[in-house]
């Protein structure tokens, strides 16, 4: 299944993500029976048991996540642990569950201070499990912040790709593998057009005016920037909140979730723009598979711009295995950073955006052995460990080290870790996020569907009071 929302496959580890989830609920394992909460507690063990959950299994779902975690990334662990003089035992753990049936399971042995001494969970959870007091910031369930700020792997991973991992600022996990958001335009095309093949938009009115030079072309969409209810999270991840960045706003602010605000009409304006004008197809934006055409029809040379993740370089358009093949993907697939609607007008006064999603690894505060879950996090997001864990796949991880080494052949990937992933931003981690952003792919098809931003934004602002529980939780001006 192709990632939309939830943990993208940035790397057989960050597969593993989820999966680290399901598999210990309702287990016995030594996160279960927590003793005190004095960090240090049985820092000199010399005979350890962890547990290491995951919504993995081998033979099914994220299966060589799981082979992974149990086959390579435990048995150096143990093996490096003995070399200390520490006997150390790691139950693997798996599941293969639906991610909200896991995410329940989960909630429910961590509401009983149970569960496993590590799992992953989806970034878009973190926020979420530390409101319900289920995770602490790492410095916490540690004890000692020196030691989780010194490790020499933050160094690694961009600020904010370690994002995905930390809530109001403190870091409650690692982040595993994430991802980037592109523009991705059809070379060949823009060369019938007169569009030059590095084109790189400075503005949202660069992409109208690619667009206008594109439609021009008999057969060929010119824009595609997902909308509508029909495709669901893919509305939301590749459509409204790469736009709403790039306006200098994000969805959840100061506790606040966005409402009827200039920045979001101007997000709809730019949709009114795309599909009011013919630069966009809207009867595709209401298909069941519409997002599964549009990739067909960018392949086919009938889409001139397509606002996608790496997935569809990777898994899409890729000449041999891909689900659209493009036999000359090297050279006619151009890509470029999203632009903030005028230079210097994203967030934090950024001249392009984009938005991620991922997972992160966090420990269990409950768990009988702080220091040596740590040790383990630590280890499991070493070089080496990450690298393990591609299996020689070229993938974006969340160390700048290894993708260096691994993405150097792969000028895209290359370019999404080091271009993309520092400018980047990650959703809300908060419990009422699926809600705001069904009403955001509603406001969409409000709009491509004739009604105008005005009365799409108004009815928006009603949705997002009743998702949020309350005008109070919601900004408008």
């Amino acid at each position: 299944m192709r990632p939309l929302s939830r943990l993208t496959t940035a790397g057989v580890l960050g597969a593993a993500a989820l999966a680290l989830l399901t598999g210990c609920l309702g287990s016995s394992g030594s996160g279960s029976s927590s003793g005190g909460q004095d960090a240090n507690r049985n820092a000199d063990a010399k005979k350890v048991e962890l547990t290491f959950g995951s919504n993995s299994v081998k033979g099914g779902k994220s299966s060589a996540g799981a082979t992974f975690i149990s086959d390579v990334l435990i048995p150096k662990f143990v093996a490096e642990q003995k070399g200390k003089g520490v006997d150390v035992t790691v139950k693997f753990q798996g599941d293969g569950s639906d991610d909200e049936v896991y995410k329940q399971k989960l909630s429910l042995d961590l509401s009983n201070k149970s569960g496993p001494d590590l799992f992953q969970i989806d970034g878009i959870w973190v926020g979420e499990f530390a409101q319900a007091d289920y995770i602490k910031p790492l410095t916490d369930t540690v004890g000692d912040a020196a030691k989780v700020d010194n490790w020499d792997g933050w160094q690694q991973i961009p600020e904010a790709v370690q994002a995905l991992g930390s809530y109001n600022g403190k870091r409650y996990g690692v982040p595993g593998g994430t991802d980037g958001r592109v523009l991705y335009f059809n070379k060949k095309l823009f060369q019938q057009a007169g569009l030059p093949a590095d084109w790189q938009p400075k503005s949202w009115d660069d992409i109208i005016s690619a667009g206008q030079a594109l439609k021009k072309i008999s057969g060929v969409t010119p824009i595609q920037i997902n909308a509508g209810t029909a495709m669901g999270e893919a509305t939301t991840m590749q459509g409204v909140l790469p736009l709403l960045v790039g306006t200098g706003s994000e969805v959840n602010s100061d506790g606040k979730w966005l409402g009827n605000t200039a920045q979001l009409r101007q997000v709809l304006d730019f949709y009114h723009q795309v599909y009011s004008t013919g630069l966009g197809d809207p009867v595709l934006q209401k298909e069941a598979k519409g997002r599964d055409k549009s990739f067909a029809e960018f392949a086919a040379n009938k889409i001139g711009i397509l606002l996608e993740s790496d997935y569809f370089w990777r898994s899409v358009v890729e000449p041999k295995e891909g689900v659209a093949k493009m036999a000359d993907r090297d050279s006619a697939v151009g890509w470029a950073m999203i632009p903030a609607m005028k230079p210097g007008a994203g967030v934090k006064g950024q001249d392009f955006v984009s938005m991620s999603g991922g997972g992160a690894t966090v420990i269990n505060p409950n768990t009988k052995y702080p220091q040596q879950a740590w040790e383990f996090l630590q280890f499991m997001n070493s070089a080496d460990m990450v690298k393990a864990s591609l299996d020689g796949a070229a993938k974006i991880t969340q160390r700048s080290d290894v993708n260096s080494e691994v993405l150097k052949s792969d000028p895209m990937l290359s370019f999404m870790a080091e271009k993309v992933l520092p400018i980047t931003q990650y959703r809300p981690g908060r419990a009422e996020y699926p809600k705001v952003s069904a009403a955001l792919q509603q406001a969409t098809a409000d709009v491509i569907s004739g009604k105008s931003t005005a009365a799409a934004a108004a009815a928006y602002q009603k949705a997002v009071e009743t998702a949020a529980g309350g005008k109070d939780k919601v900004t408008s001006n």
